[in-house]
């Protein structure tokens, strides 16, 4: 499926900024096909958003809650109504299945409205009568708050920081991800249009747009989803003005799967297979590695091939059977297959997954097929590294004691699984180091918007979603009335 390129601009106070350069993004499924342009836009243009967003906020942060919430309900409507064309976009410049694009959108949206409607009772003042007097509680915004997104999840990415900056009293810029430009660009463009200029601004661009959004003293706020050694260097540059910070970074969340676990069930190993497969694993919460207890190791492995053969279709995004897309980028297909490369030169198992739909396809695309790596060491980087990519290791392990702590070594801890008899399970997950834990599923299919998200140790700084989300955009102010002004002990 192809149609004509489409160009998109900065958006800076309200208005569209056309660009002196731009850039092209390829189709991963079809890299010869170019879906459209987007800008490169300079230091000086980001510096103009910035003192936009600075400007907006001094009326905006002043603005009724329910002008906000009427604004950014009639976005939302216009982002479903054009979920088709967005969607479409979406997987032809990302790689991923018209039908997850969809997913994307419709996640996005749940959270926008999960938003809206928790927002008065998350800012709302609070007044408490006591024995010393009277106490007020406000819930201020923070300021211009500078977003920078990844390429991987680029709408839902981007509207988890937009709606609750926006409908808090923030003013925000956004940069999102050269590998997935266009589709969020719509979206944002939408989200923009409804809200005064400046108060929402776009830019693109290379490294000195990115540091500029996290060192001008005007940003009060940073939120960014992308890498732990990225996120490095943005602390570093927010140091020097002291920012308030959300960091979403990097994991290698675990699966952990207990003797109790019933192999047999075809649900189950399903849910397993998409937990590490869907969206061809590129996903910052999808299980990256399969612990499994010795005594049900064997038969997991063959029912695992089994569910995943059933499941896992590599093919064309726009093919309604396929289940697995290209990976996003060149790059990406380099550091994944070294990966496989380098497990298999030191004696691992490497097993391929899954149907190829379109075989023409895959000499041209970035496509790489699933698989299974077997009988790696627990230390090997296709365990300990992130591999952001469709193949996933099985591990086996003797005792619960010894695969916490395989587990809890790592220096991330985003989120994790454990798969067995519920009560169990629970047990382990309460000793494990993450941010989330789901039971018996993982992933987006255990995700909930309406609770906290975020990682421990390098996996980030912070939570979204969740009434908790929102508060990360706003300041708490205390203002006291004492019953009385003076204190005892103080002599006269």
């Amino acid at each position: 499926m192809s149609a004509d390129p489409i160009t998109i601009h900065a958006i800076i106070n309200g208005e569209k900024a056309p660009a002196e350069k731009n850039f092209p993004r390829e189709n991963p499924a079809h890299p010869d096909e170019i879906v459209g342009y987007a800008p490169i836009n300079t230091k000086e243009e980001a510096i103009r958003a910035i003192d936009s967003a600075f400007d907006a906020f001094k009326e905006w942060r002043r603005s009724e809650v329910d002008d906000r919430l009427r604004r950014m309900e009639r976005a939302i409507q216009k982002i479903k109504d054009l979920t088709p064309e967005i969607a479409e976009l979406l997987s032809r410049e990302h790689g991923k299945a018209l039908w997850d694009s969809e997913g994307e959108i419709a996640v996005s949206i749940m959270w926008m409205e999960y938003a809206c409607s928790v927002l008065k009772d998350v800012i709302s003042d609070e007044v408490k009568e006591h024995e010393n007097g009277r106490t007020i509680i406000t819930y201020d915004p923070v300021g211009v708050v500078s977003a920078i997104t990844p390429w991987n999840y680029p709408i839902s990415l981007s509207t988890i920081k937009v709606a609750p900056a926006l409908l808090t009293g923030n003013t925000m810029v956004l940069k999102p991800s050269p590998f997935a430009p266009l589709a969020v660009s719509r979206v944002i463009e939408i989200i923009a249009s409804e809200f005064p200029p400046g108060v929402l601004n776009l830019v693109h661009g290379e490294a000195d747009v990115g540091v500029e959004l996290t060192s001008n003293p005007k940003v009060a706020k940073i939120a960014f989803t992308g890498g732990t050694k990225t996120a490095k260097s943005i602390m570093k540059a927010a140091a020097e003005t002291i920012k308030k910070m959300t960091l979403e970074l990097g994991g290698n969340d675990a699966a952990i799967v207990l003797p109790g676990f019933d192999v047999h069930d075809p649900k189950a190993m399903r849910r397993m297979v998409i937990s590490n497969f869907l969206t061809s694993g590129q996903i910052c919460m999808i299980a990256k590695r399969i612990y499994v207890h010795q005594s049900i190791y064997d038969a997991f492995v063959e029912k695992y091939i089994e569910a995943a053969n059933r499941w896992i279709k590599v093919g064309d995004p726009f093919n309604p059977e396929v289940t697995v897309g290209p990976v996003n980028n060149q790059n990406q297909v380099k550091y994944v297959k070294s990966l496989v490369d380098g497990a298999e030169g030191k004696g691992a198992k490497v097993i391929k997954l899954g149907k190829i739909m379109n075989p023409e396809l895959m000499d041209n695309g970035y496509f790489l097929q699933p698989t299974l790596v077997l009988g790696a060491d627990p230390h090997d980087p296709i365990v300990v590294e992130e591999q952001f990519g469709p193949t996933v290791p099985i591990i086996p392990f003797e005792d619960t004691d010894q695969v916490i702590a395989l587990h809890n070594e790592s220096i991330y801890g985003l989120t994790s699984s454990v798969w067995g008899d519920e009560e169990q399970a629970v047990e382990v997950a309460r000793r494990i180091e993450a941010g989330t834990t789901m039971i018996n599923t993982a992933a987006i299919q255990g995700l909930d918007v309406r609770f906290p998200f975020g990682g421990v140790k390098q996996s980030g700084v912070g939570r979204e979603y969740g009434k908790e989300g929102l508060k990360s955009y706003v300041e708490t102010h205390v203002i006291n009335i004492p019953k009385s002004l003076d204190l005892p002990y103080i002599p006269e």
